[in-house]
């Protein structure tokens, strides 16, 4: 390794730990960047190039995250001390089930094997071409008395033996 490159690899390592220390005191990337004096564009650069970089950083973020957290619950204790009624109805809705206002829903989803009868597979094929109709198709099938066909399906269908029409898109 050449003097120059020892030289450039001892700024990029200083960087790179000025850059890791800001981004464990406040976890925007812009701001610690900025504090750093190193662009965003080098910071990913350096973490696509760099996987232990990218590792470190991510660990700078997480701590600079649980900082900041801890500064704002700090702060929040603060306001309920000072007898802040919303910061205490915010603690209560957030760190108490009794007083959020979350509606927890727990299901099974069944799954049926059984296979649908020729009457409702035709009622689900004629919702389904109904619900792709544009409305000037729906007003043109109101205004527009039956034709001899229609009329003969529509028939069969209120007696409860229609068959999907195969002709229909």
């Amino acid at each position: 390794m050449s003097k120059h490159q020892d030289v450039i690899d001892a700024r990029k390592a200083r960087e790179q730990a000025s850059l890791l220390e800001h981004l464990g005191k406040l976890p925007i990337v812009q701001i610690a960047c900025e504090k750093a004096g190193v662009s965003r564009a080098t910071y990913y650069r350096w973490r696509k190039e760099d996987p232990e970089f990218a590792k470190a950083a991510d660990e700078a973020l997480q701590d600079g995250v649980s900082l900041v957290s801890d500064m704002a619950e700090s702060q929040l204790l603060t306001q309920i001390r000072d007898g802040n009624l919303g910061a205490v109805m915010y603690w209560l809705k957030h760190r108490n089930q009794h007083y959020n206002n979350k509606l927890e829903v727990t299901a099974r989803i069944k799954q049926d094997t059984e296979t649908l009868t020729p009457e409702q597979e035709a009622a689900i094929t004629e919702a389904l071409r109904l619900a792709s109709l544009t409305p000037e198709d729906a007003s043109s099938l109101s205004s527009s008395p039956p034709s001899h066909d229609e009329s003969e399906q529509s028939n069969t269908a209120d007696a409860g033996t229609a068959e999907p029409d195969a002709q229909r898109p």
